[in-house]
């Protein structure tokens, strides 16, 4: 049998990502090379491209197409993909053109603005933006909803983490919430009593930007299909065969570019181990959005921030800052481990930072909802902060409530992602040092390649194959619980 209606949504859909490879690598340029006098033509031009595609997915010949292609004869992996298409198309047919036109253009003009309007701690300036960004994407909530059944922020965060609803997170934030507080003040208690050298700087970014890419060698990158450039805020960019990374240097941190880095790279290493069998179709695509900050924060957290790496990444720093009394091991691990309540969500520790996700969740969550107002954000922010962190923001919105590049696009629902994504990388950690009986002495011998593998064999090559509940419990054994993140925290920051 041939399957006429499947291949001709493969030869759309492989067109299809030809334009969004086109508009990931013109939006990478908008954040990392474009000057400023680019932004309207290029927000235009991305506009138009985004309305482009919008046409391609909605044609009503796809709908036939989907239909008929159930009937086809299909393998396990082409039914798979038969299915993320339909998702896709589903997605994008609820939304009329006008209005994927106007979000876009909304969008840029915010995120543009934002970058000077941040610096120069700028609400007033900001709001007036941000809510055209808000009532859009209000609209676009209201009509997934209506399609969905469910709620209007539901419908969003499916978007970025199918399957989820905010009836789920609430289960897993209150149970974070019932512990994560009082170890938060016992880890910051336990290392009030210690005495650390700090590094004495400058740490010329030339050098720190030879670290990194000192780091992201060891991590496995594959320069021949990436690069690292420089952004207002770090991202990593671009399309599975040309990964872009960017990160910001500060002469007087060490360690903000080095882990940005790190972070990125672990999103890289995802992006560049999809399964290229499929390249151009959403079955190639990672899994969700709490997946792939699952791999950037393994990374990060439970690899990058880990005794064994810091051990191996410490005489590269020697070598590019030279010797201080800093950078003895059990100095620069200590160091390196420190938990602080801090106003910057990319900054803080693994131990605060799921307090500056659920602020934000509650936030945006009640934003779209239509609870609260654009005008409401910065009193609930400080209000939260204060709550969650014991800190301030009243009037410092720059490292408040402009901090984040999210909302200025419309990106309401992918917050929650970065939890999830620290409890799945805690949980997937813990499966592979099951499975890894060797692990930890490959590791502080500098060994990540079994690590590696077994995160390919389980997590990278299956793309979109399986749903995110199916990837976990494959992997692991179980869905996602959050014993395991406690259990990292507690092991890493309490035990002696």
């Amino acid at each position: 049998m041939i399957n006429n209606n499947y291949q001709q949504l493969t030869r759309t859909f492989q067109r299809l990502s030809r334009f969004s490879h086109l508009s990931a690598i013109a939006g990478w340029d908008m954040a990392a090379m474009m000057p400023p006098g680019g932004s309207q033509a290029r927000g235009e031009a991305l506009a138009e491209l985004g309305v482009l595609q919008h046409q391609i997915l909605t044609d009503k010949k796809i709908a036939s197409w989907l239909e008929a292609a159930q009937q086809e004869n299909l393998s396990d992996d082409e039914r798979a993909n038969l299915r993320e298409m339909a998702r896709a198309y589903h997605q994008a047919a609820l939304l009329p053109e006008s209005l994927v036109e106007a979000k876009s253009l909304a969008g840029n003009r915010c995120e543009h603005a934002w970058r000077t309007q941040r610096k120069n701690n700028d609400w007033q300036g900001f709001a007036p933006n941000l809510k055209e960004v808000v009532r859009l994407s209000r609209e676009e909530a209201k009509i997934r909803a209506e399609a969905s059944g469910g709620s209007r922020y539901d419908a969003l965060l499916d978007i970025y983490e199918p399957g989820m609803t905010s009836q789920r997170l609430d289960v897993l934030f209150a149970d974070l919430k019932s512990w994560l507080p009082d170890l938060l003040q016992t880890v910051v208690d336990k290392q009030a009593n210690r005495t650390l050298i700090n590094p004495q700087g400058p740490f010329p970014t030339e050098s720190q930007r030879e670290l990194g890419l000192q780091a992201m060698t060891m991590l496995g990158f594959d320069f021949d299909g990436g690069r690292l450039d420089v952004s207002t805020h770090p991202f990593c960019g671009g399309v599975p065969e040309d990964v872009r990374i960017t990160t910001r240097y500060d002469e007087n941190d060490l360690l903000s570019a080095l882990f940005g880095v790190i972070h990125e790279t672990g999103h890289a290493r995802y992006e560049q181990n999809l399964p290229r069998q499929w390249a151009g179709q959403p079955i190639a695509h990672a899994r969700s959005m709490g997946v792939h900050e699952s791999q950037s924060l393994f990374f990060e957290m439970q690899l990058g921030r880990s005794a064994a790496f810091l051990k191996q990444i410490l005489p590269h720093i020697e070598q590019r800052f030279g010797a201080q009394p800093a950078f003895t091991l059990d100095n620069f691990v200590a160091w390196s481990q420190t938990v602080e309540r801090g106003f910057i969500r990319v900054d803080a520790d693994e131990v605060s930072y799921p307090a500056h996700v659920m602020l934000r969740y509650e936030i945006e969550r009640a934003l779209i909802d239509g609870d609260i107002e654009v005008d409401d954000i910065p009193g609930l922010w400080n209000e939260k902060m204060q709550q969650y962190l014991g800190l301030s923001t009243e009037g410092n919105y720059r490292n408040g409530c402009m901090q984040d590049i999210h909302w200025t696009d419309g990106g309401f629902g992918y917050f929650p992602s970065y939890t999830l994504g620290a409890m799945y990388a805690a949980q997937l950690f813990q499966a592979a040092r099951k499975a890894l009986p060797d692990l930890d002495r490959n590791l502080n011998e500098g060994n990540f390649s079994p690590l590696f593998g077994w995160l390919s064999q389980n997590v990278w090559q299956h793309g979109s194959r399986y749903s995110t509940s199916e990837l976990i419990i494959n992997a692991t054994g179980e869905d996602l619980t959050s014993r395991y993140f406690r259990e990292h925290l507690t092991a890493r920051y309490l035990s002696e």
